[in-house]
């Protein structure tokens, strides 16, 4: 996995007026701590920051604090501001090489679905999944090929093997499906009537029947 070097200075505990003058500076509030490493104190900028939070890929952070401490972290947390959604703090969760390391990583699909060649649609319902390796081992990306991926047909997370890499989200997490023609007419009919029912305030009771859901089929080879 690729790594980010992200430059911090140590800072004191603040009240809030000491916050939100960071804040006014253009600096990113931070903590650091786990893998033996006690609650540290710190600030970014909110440009260097954001190299490192508004991309689809995934980094091991190397940090390097102004007291000349050096630590490999992940994202832990991060909290937005509900209007102007600039980061206001960010937590960073301390790793050790030696031990595994869980984190986010993207998908990345390849090849063309043989459903999709006979007339259905492809759908991939989320761009990652949480993995657990050695830092080593870390991959930037799970790459996941859909030649095989068939007319109702899914491919779902616990589907998925990678050497030394062990996908710890929830086993049933649908990553991608192919639905028939008639299966996405039908979804689309059926919230067109909802929309219609909800506009005439039809109460729930009146509402559309959803339409049937496909029998239920082994899930695809990735």
């Amino acid at each position: 996995m690729k790594h980010f070097v992200l430059k911090g200075q140590v800072r004191e505990v603040g009240n809030k007026a000491v916050i939100k003058e960071y804040r006014k500076q253009g600096l990113v509030p931070c903590n650091i701590y786990g893998s033996g490493v006690e609650n540290i104190l710190f600030t970014v900028t909110e440009k260097d920051l954001k190299g490192l939070t508004d991309t689809p890929a995934s980094y091991i952070v190397d940090l390097e604090l102004s007291n000349g401490q050096k630590y490999n972290a992940v994202i832990h947390e991060l909290q937005y501001h509900p209007v102007k959604d600039n980061c206001l703090h960010a937590d960073f969760l301390a790793v050790n090489e030696e031990k595994p390391i869980s984190i986010m990583v993207p998908i990345t699909i390849t090849g063309h679905a043989a459903g999709v060649r006979a007339g259905g649609k492809f759908y991939k319902l989320v761009r990652e999944l949480k993995v657990s390796a050695l830092m080593k081992d870390l991959p930037d990306e799970l790459v996941i090929n859909i030649d095989k991926l068939q007319i109702g047909k899914r491919i779902v997370a616990g589907d998925l093997k990678y050497e030394n890499v062990n996908v710890v989200s929830p086993k049933g997490t649908i990553i991608c499906t192919v639905k028939s023609s008639r299966q996405v007419a039908a979804h689309i009919e059926y919230e067109e009537a909802l929309d219609e029912a909800m506009e005439e305030g039809v109460h729930h009771a009146e509402a559309p029947a959803a339409p049937a859901a496909p029998a239920a089929e082994a899930p695809a080879e990735a």
